[in-house]
């Protein structure tokens, strides 16, 4: 298998890293038939494959065998915004469904353990013919016997019809949305898309939101929290012994 390194993948804070947490355990509990999960969002920019990158990563971290697959033929910037480097060039889904090459030379082992990607290889202008194809639906087939759950990027569901063609072929759709940036109407229209494709919605993450801006810091810092705090720990943080 061949290899690479992702050079650039930042950290969350602590808000971040529970919300991923909540987000890759209500995965794995979504059944034994949702190994096929596309990523998608209703506009470029959303933070899609930031969604995907790190929740891969949590997965792993947790002993899944995790496979990425790239399938964003138009414009994928995964690899240069996560500064992904390997060995000579890079062969990826492009390669493998126009038949030049196998699943093999298209899968990559990166530097974070039981985590694997497929680039896209090369860019596509109309990739529409390639991805809705019998090729296709025998590589992710092929990919979930060997992973335990297979992670599409796809583009945006509302600029190409490209996503709901992925979504065709997939168990389950997670899609990204922004903060008060993405509009209502859009979501729907996703939503539509991605239903009549057949692929179950499996929910959303809403990205890019300030934790200061949300009522659920009150919760955490003054509600369920607040009694065990003060019982337990002084107010630099130290922790005292518990009283009898």
């Amino acid at each position: 298998m061949k290899t690479c390194t992702i050079g650039y993948l930042p950290e969350l804070d602590y808000s971040g890293t529970e919300a991923l947490n909540t987000i890759c355990s209500n995965l794995l509990f979504a059944g034994q038939n949702m190994k096929k999960i596309v990523m998608t969002s209703c506009s470029a920019g959303d933070g899609k494959s930031y969604l995907t990158m790190h929740t891969a990563q949590n997965l792993a971290g947790r002993g899944k065998r995790v496979c990425i697959v790239d399938a964003d033929l138009r414009r994928s910037m995964v690899i240069r915004n996560y500064a992904m480097e390997t060995e000579g060039e890079w062969i990826g889904l492009a390669h493998y469904l126009a038949g030049y090459n196998t699943m093999d030379d298209i899968i990559y082992q990166t530097n974070i353990e039981g985590m694997c990607y497929v680039p896209i290889g090369r860019d596509l202008v109309n990739p529409i013919q390639l991805l809705d194809s019998q090729a296709f639906d025998d590589l992710l087939k092929m990919l979930t016997a060997n992973f335990d759950i297979v992670l599409v990027d796809a583009p945006p569901v509302g600029l190409v019809i490209d996503a709901a063609v992925i979504a065709g072929y997939c168990d389950g759709c997670i899609f990204v949305i922004e903060y008060n940036h993405t509009k209502r109407r859009d979501i729907n229209e996703g939503q539509k898309q991605i239903e009549q494709s057949g692929c179950a919605i499996l929910g959303c993450v809403i990205n890019n939101v300030k934790f200061d801006s949300i009522s659920a810091k009150r919760y955490y810092n003054r509600g369920y929290y607040k009694h065990y705090y003060s019982k337990y720990y002084t107010k630099d943080g130290k922790k005292t012994k518990k009283k009898k």
